[in-house]
């Protein structure tokens, strides 16, 4: 199963193209990864609230969903009526990101480090993305965000190379979420500290989005990454 390729002419970012390269040689990057059926304009309003130290790309997802677009196709339980993910579409997206990854490295060779902020299903890819990239991603902010569980020996094998690294992650969300199903909460509670060096935070009244006090704790939390990586 294959996905769609990054298409880079949807990439929003904070540098323009003739000073990008010069950027990304000092500066580490921040990739932002919108919700289902967003586009990447809608986390691009957040640059301002984060640290200017870092260069922003806010990629758009790979297939159209409503009125934007999405990471991977999500369905409806009619048993349950939860929403459902299929895992390979899920890590065939996460390859695809990889990829544009990949070609990023060639063009810009000299990037610090590669940093992550995803909203909802956002948050789920970057998760996947940790999985697949290991050591090429310093951290995570998973924003109203869940894991997906591992179904296969391959799913054990990426799991068990991430709990040897256990990059940072901060996952904030509303306890009271009326997205995201609570068996999704539940199983990202026990595999974020598993295989992260976790900051969990919870916003209560924030529905399924994001308050102020909760980018003030994401801003905290990316500072103290380019601390430690110089």
């Amino acid at each position: 199963m294959t996905a769609p390729a990054v298409d880079s002419a949807r990439i929003l970012w904070s540098v323009s193209e003739g000073e990008r390269a010069a950027a990304l040689a000092e500066r580490p990057l921040l990739v932002l990864l919108h919700g289902y059926g967003s586009n990447a304009d809608d986390l691009f309003g957040l640059v301002s609230y984060l640290p200017e130290s870092f260069v922003v790309a806010s990629v758009e997802g790979l297939e159209p969903a409503g009125p934007g677009w999405a990471w991977f196709p999500i369905g409806l339980d009619p048993i349950t009526g939860e929403l459902t993910r299929d895992r390979d579409d899920a890590e065939a997206s996460a390859e695809s990101v990889a990829a544009w990854f990949d070609e990023l490295s060639v063009t810009y060779p000299d990037i610090p480090s590669i940093h992550l902020l995803g909203f909802s299903q956002g948050g789920a890819m970057s998760i996947e993305l940790l999985r697949h990239r290991p050591h090429d991603i310093a951290s995570a902010v998973i924003l109203a965000g869940f894991s997906l569980p591992p179904e296969s020996p391959a799913d054990a094998e990426r799991d068990a190379a991430l709990a040897s690294v256990k990059p940072p992650v901060f996952w904030g969300r509303d306890p009271q979420d009326p997205v995201i199903a609570p068996s999704m909460i539940a199983e990202t509670r026990r595999w974020l500290p598993e295989h992260s060096t976790l900051d969990a935070r919870l916003y209560s009244g924030v529905g399924h989005g994001i308050n102020l006090d909760e980018l003030e704790d994401v801003a905290a939390f990316l500072t103290e990454r380019l601390v430690e990586n110089g």
